[in-house]
């Protein structure tokens, strides 16, 4: 059971991180391999305002969410823009190339050596639970991710700009048509996608470490959430993140020969019988 809570929140925070790479996907068909950066960003600025600024962690939160969000914006209006009616392996080309940008910065400002953070004393150690102990951290992901997660859904499901981000998902033309003023709206769901990866990065520190190769790392994980959960909605990647999060940390620990092979046997055995993802658009 403790697997499985642990899975959970790994499989939670994953989403996080990468619901902004699905999103970017389903809106403007854009191959965007550098959404790790972002996280890997959130992730320094929580580094530096903890271990050498004294800032508490749940103050650093907003501070990598905002930071992120503000870089996301710079690089859509500056670099990001030129590249939308490009082929998809331009945009690859670009995206990873920025990646190994952003990875020989942080080895040159921050070092190659892992980063970790003190987390403060309510926020460590465990507690039991029906018998099963409880990580009070891995709990406190869970429960951010949750809110993060039922926030998003309302937003997409009850605003007007989820009405309009639906409508731009499912036909772009015609949402020009109404009067959606698409780039703008791209911007928009931009920055909140890289806002909400450098949250992810910042609450990943504790679990994941952080070195200047964790965009790297990670880019096949937020690829895989994609696929298997698809992009014409949250709910596909969510359930896809869960999913593989739990199924990697139990394999991890009973076939641990297989090691991090198990999430990619997952995701072929999940595209094998849904090809589209568990989500994704059926043809009619």
């Amino acid at each position: 059971m403790a697997l499985i809570f642990d899975g959970i929140s790994y499989g939670l925070l994953l989403f996080v991180m990468a619901v902004g790479l699905s999103v970017t996907l389903g809106l403007m068909n854009f191959v965007n391999l550098a959404h790790g950066a972002f996280a890997m960003l959130g992730g320094y600025v929580t580094v530096v305002l903890v271990n050498q600024q004294g800032v508490p962690f749940l103050l650093c939160l907003p501070v990598a969410f905002v930071a992120a969000a503000l870089l996301g914006v710079v690089l859509e209006k500056t670099l990001y823009v030129h590249l939308y009616r490009r082929s998809h392996l331009d945009q690859v080309l670009f995206s990873i190339g920025l990646v190994f940008m952003a990875m020989a910065a942080a080895d040159y400002f921050m070092g190659s050596r892992q980063q970790l953070i003190q987390l403060p004393d309510y926020l460590r150690g465990q507690f039991e639970v029906l018998g099963v102990q409880v990580g009070r951290y891995r709990l406190f992901i869970i429960a951010v991710c949750v809110v993060l997660t039922v926030l998003l859904q309302w937003v997409l499901a009850r605003t007007r700009i989820g009405s309009q981000l639906r409508a731009a998902v499912d036909d772009a033309m015609a949402a020009r048509g109404l009067g959606i003023e698409i780039g703008r709206l791209f911007t928009l769901t931009f920055a909140v996608g890289s806002g909400l990866a450098g949250l992810g990065g910042a609450l990943g520190i504790e679990m994941m470490g952080l070195t200047p190769s964790f965009p790297i790392e990670l880019m096949i994980y937020f690829l895989i959430v994609v696929v298997v959960g698809g992009t014409d909605n949250i709910t596909g990647p969510f359930l896809a993140a869960i999913v593989l999060g739990i199924g990697d940390v139990l394999g991890k620990y009973y076939v641990p020969e297989l090691g991090a092979f198990m999430i990619y046997l997952m995701m072929i055995t999940i595209l094998a019988v849904a090809p589209q993802g568990l989500f994704g658009r059926r043809d009619a």
